[in-house]
């Protein structure tokens, strides 16, 4: 999977942190999990589930979807006097009590009026069950053993993992032999679901071809396939679900993929197994079919995946595994043997804005050049250099070398340790920008709560000690701490940045969003002192075209302080478009809006601006002076 070779500007910066999750155009917003799109642009629960917020249709990104409980009364009426109702993820179902049956043959049923639990009449039928059953209890111990997969290395876990489908896959089968008289049967709990079925006669019919059902995903094999030439006694197939299996051999286990490939295990763990006869060939190929945990959206890249075993070992791989059909709910596999499966699925690749890609380059490169000149404005015009001037010149560095990064690394991914070290990097120096910010807003603060102070000596000693260890040592220490506890989430597969996984990207917007929070405080105090200000002042002229003047910057300030990067979480719904290029603008334009302020509207400097050009345009002069003698020359003077 080739990813684009730029993110269009600052926009693109957010979208990587996972803060807006729509894509730039009107189209629906990622659901979460339980969740599927409807209506273009709103989600909505997938059944089974509710929304937390208790709305049917919603858009904001953070929403979840909980399990409905629907074995609460009067649900659990449905089941009868005779049978138990049991929840299940996004459903339920109902079982008989010990000493019933289904005249079905089946173990499970939603409604009573269609399904009759009766007194048991074969009693190896109900040893058989119950063995079953015991198979399922042990393996569901098995799963929930924190000790057994919280400590192992990967190599250990796939080793467990192994000995474990094959344990159950065999025990399974051996149940179902010993009980040929229950031709199929169903167990299902919490964590695993089995269905098993007995052929006891040759197939009559050539064609002929059963179908096992376990938790929405089903298997069809040629009966043929099952009975492998064996008269000598019954035959039997086993289909097996486990629901959180894949938490444990997830899609890490998967060794076959591209390098931009970042996948993810997007359907349940199935096993599927014949007895007596083993480890044979197929006349025909079993067709799977799995419910994708997640709706797919857009053109996935999608993987069907067998649990190879090798010397003890496993891992995930294609081999013999073959992709048939794939929708948004469901994908269908072919196999030409029998092993446990899954599905994987790549993450979408975001896609690009042509037009915000213009906009970002030109932006950030015209605040590049503005933020060069502003830092040489603030180094060489000893005019203006004081406190407030440091802190401008602090600031336009840190942007200057972001976005210089970020324009020509963030796609250089082909070095996974040189892309964690660029990831580390812009990291910390996004960081320091807003902590700059940070600090730009408590001197504007200060600044204008001192305005009729004419000597700001008090708050210029304390900027002066406050500035530069937490304008470079807090970013310092928060990029310290994340590189320490989690330094391989430094760099994804399509970009040098910070992974959103696990949370960590928030070790970026924990304290981004902090700072906008304070400079929006800072800036509204600003406003209000301002305008106590105004409204004492005398008629002189002078002194309200100075406040006037410094009402303008402060307004100014919303850009250089970081607020406008409120737009960005903004993007939702049907002005997600709008939003991103009123934020992509702003944004990618904020080092020309610091040379503007700063620079440009500076009288002080201006004058300095004027007294460099004039020397430049200066012209040599000559003057005559006359000596006696024919020997005069004109002498030469400036």
């Amino acid at each position: 999977m080739q990813g684009p070779s730029l993110l269009p500007g600052l926009f693109f910066l957010l979208r990587l942190s996972g803060v807006v999750a729509q894509k730039t155009n009107a189209r629906c917003a990622q659901c979460p999990q339980n969740a599927s799109c409807v209506n273009v642009t709103h989600c909505a629960c997938n059944p089974g589930y509710a929304s937390e917020s208790g709305q049917k249709f919603f858009t904001f990104p953070l929403e979840t979807c909980q399990d409905i409980d629907e074995c609460k009364p009067p649900v659990s009426i449905y089941c009868g006097a005779n049978a138990k109702c049991q929840n299940v993820k996004g459903s339920f179902y109902c079982h008989c009590h010990s000493g019933y049956e289904l005249l079905s043959g089946g173990t499970q049923f939603k409604n009573s009026n269609e399904n009759t639990c009766q007194k048991t009449t074969t009693p190896a039928t109900t040893t058989g069950k119950k063995e079953v059953q015991q198979i399922v209890e042990e393996f569901e111990s098995l799963l929930t053993n924190k000790t057994l997969w919280g400590t192992g290395e990967k190599r250990e876990i796939a080793s467990q993992a192994t000995k474990i489908l094959q344990t159950m896959e065999l025990n399974v089968l051996k149940t179902a032999l010993e009980a040929p008289d229950r031709k199929l049967q169903k167990v299902q709990n919490s964590t695993v679901a089995i269905e098993t079925r007995v052929v006891t006669e040759n197939c009559s019919e050539e064609s002929k071809i059963f179908t096992l059902n376990v938790q929405m995903n089903s298997m069809d094999i040629h009966c043929n396939d099952i009975v492998q030439g064996n008269i000598q006694g019954p035959s039997a197939v086993a289909f097996i679900s486990y629901s959180s299996l894949g938490n444990i051999i997830n899609a890490t286990f998967f060794e076959e993929m591209d390098e931009k490939d970042r996948v993810y295990l997007n359907s349940q763990v199935v096993s599927a197994g014949i007895g007596p006869k083993r480890n044979t060939s197929f006349s025909k190929s079993v067709t799977l079919s799995f419910q994708h945990m997640k709706m797919r959206h857009g053109s996935n890249k999608v993987f069907c995946v067998y649990w190879k075993s090798t010397n003890g070992d496993g891992h995930w791989s294609q081999d013999g595994c073959f992709l048939k059909e794939v929708n948004e709910s469901h994908t269908t596999c072919s196999s030409t043997h029998l092993s446990s499966f899954a599905v994987l699925m790549a993450f979408n690749s975001q896609e690009e804005d042509p037009v915000l890609a213009v906009i970002s380059y030109v932006g950030l490169g015209l605040s590049l050049l503005c933020l060069l000149l502003a830092a040489l404005t603030f180094l060489l015009c000893r005019a203006i250099q004081n406190t407030s001037t440091s802190l401008h010149l602090q600031l336009s560095l840190c942007l200057l070398l972001a976005h210089l990064l970020f324009l020509t690394a963030i796609d250089r991914t082909e070095i996974k340790v040189l892309c964690a070290l660029i990831a580390g990097a812009l990291h910390y120096l996004y960081l320091a920008s807003f902590t700059w910010m940070l600090l730009e807003g408590l001197h504007l603060f200060l600044t204008a709560r001192n305005l009729t102070v004419v000597n700001y000596t008090s708050a210029s000693r304390f900027m002066r000690k406050l500035m530069f260890p937490v304008g470079y040592g807090v970013p310092a220490v928060i990029v310290a701490i994340s590189a320490a506890s989690r330094p391989h989430l430094y760099g994804t597969p399509d970009r040098c940045w910070l992974h959103v996984d696990q949370g960590f990207i928030w070790g970026f917007l924990g304290p981004v969003c902090a700072i906008i929070c304070v400079n929006l405080v800072f800036f509204l105090l600003v406003l209000c002192i301002l305008k106590r200000k105004l409204s004492s002042l005398n008629s002189e002229v002078s002194t309200i075209q100075n406040v006037r003047m410094l009402t303008f910057k402060a307004t100014a300030q919303l850009f250089i302080l970081g607020c406008t990067w409120c737009l960005g979480i903004l993007q939702v719904g049907p002005a997600a478009h709008v939003m991103a290029y009123l934020f992509t603008i702003i944004n990618s334009l904020q080092g020309v809006v610091i040379f503007l302020v700063h620079c440009l509207l500076s009288q002080q400097v201006r004058k300095w601006f004027g007294q460099i050009m004039k020397f430049k345009s200066e012209p040599e002069t000559y003057t005559l002076s006359t000596r006696p003698g024919p020997d005069s020359k004109p002498s030469k003077s400036k």
